[in-house]
């Protein structure tokens, strides 16, 4: 442990300790935990930020198109409070930008903001009455909601097991909240992994949980021009506002994209007017044919709104981002699939 995790170990162990009686009250009955009569898949982790959720919901959300489906999400960094309905008034801003993402990518999925997860479903319930499954997404430690499935995502490159508790670390519970998870997910795996490392990672993992343990690896596809340009170029002007672009800039400098500046904004940015002329000027600096490459997440808010005026007259692009499972996916398909299905066959 360095030195400055020994000095921030007892805020740790503090809020360790306050996390770990909430946990307890939950588990021994003395707060209650809501259950509902129709799935309700949880998809979470133990850390704070960046293990890749909102394509682990998209890839349930695309496994579960046969069925009337909601995500429900807090909305984090909205301008809004309470429960939302997204409808063709939603934007970033209001709903958020992952919410808002899957309500651009999904017509046919039902998409709602709500701090309060059980008012959220119950809400939700009454304006959907139709809906056969909810996907809560970020919802691990949102207890007083009992999901019926309850997915853990851990990142490869900051498993869980290697992290410690706030301020001292990433982790929001101590590492025994695996236990709650029916299954764990390992992301941003490289696309090639020994046996014997993911047999490591499994072993290290079930100290904690004896949830079966699966690996997934990110899927990049062909760039998606929105702006003044449809011909990509290699050289780049990365821009990223999510919690860890290690992952997409690895991925551009191995398919040989020269990354000539990266704008890193903070996770969930808001962008402004003012960036996006920045960003016009500081492309005047970089060679002509330079493109903009960001993420859907990010995309999606530069193209609503005020910004979309801007946006559009920039050399600006998106790489769709998608999980896929190293291997064992058909298992976990049939995991959830069959977990859907007992609650319509009896």
């Amino acid at each position: 442990m360095d030195k400055l995790k020994q000095i921030l170990w007892p805020f740790a162990a503090l809020y360790g300790g306050i996390m770990s009686v909430r946990n307890t009250a939950y588990d021994k009955g003395w707060f209650g935990s809501r259950k509902f009569q129709l799935p309700v898949i949880a998809v979470g982790n133990l850390s704070v930020g960046g293990t890749g959720k909102t394509p682990h919901v998209e890839y349930l959300l695309r496994l579960l198109s046969t069925y009337k489906t909601a995500t429900l999400s807090r909305g984090y960094k909205r301008s809004t409070k309470g429960f939302i309905l997204a409808d063709e008034k939603a934007t970033a801003l209001t709903i958020g930008d992952e919410p808002y993402q899957y309500y651009s990518d999904f017509k046919d999925v039902r998409v709602a903001v709500s701090e309060d997860r059980v008012a959220g479903v119950e809400q939700l319930l009454q304006a959907r009455p139709e809906l056969q499954v909810i996907v809560l997404d970020d919802a691990m430690q949102h207890r007083a909601i009992q999901p019926s499935l309850n997915l853990l995502i851990t990142d490869y490159n900051r498993p869980f097991y290697d992290d410690f508790i706030l301020p001292a670390g990433l982790l929001r519970e101590s590492k025994s909240g695996a236990r709650r998870a029916d299954a764990i997910i390992v992301s941003k795996c490289p696309a090639e992994m020994p046996a014997s490392e993911k047999e490591y990672i499994a072993g290290r993992i079930q100290k904690y949980s004896q949830a079966p343990v699966y690996f997934t690896a990110f899927k990049y596809g062909q760039l998606v021009p929105t702006g003044n340009r449809k011909d990509a170029s290699r050289n780049v002007f990365l821009l990223t506002g999510i919690a860890n672009p290690k992952s997409l800039k690895h991925y551009l400098k191995q398919h040989q994209f020269n990354i000539k500046h990266h704008a890193d904004f903070p996770d969930h940015y808001a962008y402004t007017v003012q960036d996006l002329q920045n960003m016009e000027e500081k492309l005047k600096q970089l060679p002509d044919d330079t493109i903009i490459i960001t993420t859907r997440k990010d995309a999606v808010k530069l193209l609503d709104g005020e910004l979309a005026k801007y946006s559009r007259n920039l050399p600006l692009f998106y790489i769709p981002i998608e999980v896929y499972f190293t291997e064992n996916g058909n298992t976990f398909d049939t995991m959830v699939l069959q977990h859907v299905n007992s609650f319509y066959s009896k």
